[in-house]
């Protein structure tokens, strides 16, 4: 009788351990799931457009047949990308957006810089819905327009709606003639879109918010400046799809055209 009755208590012991060991794991799963929130909600707005970006590339990139020909972004110098912009008011000049942009270094890609895109006719081609934008700088005229941290597509910059489709073939018109090649994605649907008109500038309050201060767009996108906090997921996207895209090949670039070889 005693046996079992000390049997019985070791058993209860036993339970009870397990149960505030129970307790204990599930309270500090608890905390670091309200660490994590809590870190996401105190995210500035640059930091959730960052990640809005790398969702944006790793949505649109994993459209297969659909996306963006891997040629094409083998040999792009820089790449932006504006989440969910919108056609604020009716008309020209109603439509604006925030993104991010990097480039290509000789040490890889740069940091994020923070942009702004705004007016052009491109709104009309979208209604009133919100819209994302791709826009691939394909050469060194593109780039140094970029880097003036001021510029207008289709004046500064040529331009062309890029095509779409993973294993597209080049084409010889846009090769030659467009610095800028632009992409939409709007409710779920991925294609080229002419944005000339548009006007892109550094957007320097966001700047300031991101790095701390201000700091010149060329300085970011020449890559003299170490990406800040929460730039990762923008960064490895771009790397990741640029990487994949070269191990298809490389489009034959003009001989005029000098680029830094990142991989």
């Amino acid at each position: 009788m005693n046996q079992r009755i000390g049997a019985l208590k070791k058993f209860s012991l036993a339970l009870a351990t397990a149960a505030m060991l129970l307790c204990s794991v599930s309270w500090l799963t608890a905390q670091t799931t309200d660490t994590s929130t809590e870190s996401k909600n105190n995210d500035t707005d640059i930091q959730k457009r960052i990640r809005n970006a790398a969702q944006v590339l790793d949505e649109i990139m994993g459209m297969k047949e659909k996306a963006i020909p891997d040629k094409i972004m083998s040999d792009a110098e820089c790449v932006a990308v504006v989440p969910s912009m919108v056609k604020i008011a009716i008309g020209f000049g109603g439509s604006h957006g925030k993104g991010v942009a990097t480039c290509r270094t000789a040490n890889g890609w740069s940091a994020p810089a923070p942009l702004s895109i705004t007016g052009g006719s491109w709104g009309l081609q979208i209604g009133g819905q919100a819209v994302d934008l791709v826009m691939l700088v394909m050469n060194q005229k593109g780039m140094d327009a970029l880097l003036s941290s001021k510029f207008k597509i289709g004046a500064d910059a040529s331009a062309a709606a890029g095509p779409v489709g993973r294993q597209a073939a080049a084409d010889t018109d846009w090769k030659m003639k467009a610095q800028v090649l632009t992409y939409s994605r709007a409710r779920g649907v991925f294609a080229g879109i002419d944005l000339n008109g548009a006007k892109i500038a550094q957007d320097r309050d966001e700047t300031h918010v991101l790095y701390g201060k201000m700091i010149p767009f060329a300085t970011i996108l020449s890559g003299k400046v170490s990406p800040p906090d929460g730039s990762e997921p923008f960064l490895a996207a771009v790397r990741k799809y640029a990487s994949q895209a070269r191990e298809q090949g490389s489009l034959n670039k003009p001989a005029d055209v000098q680029t830094s070889s990142v991989k």
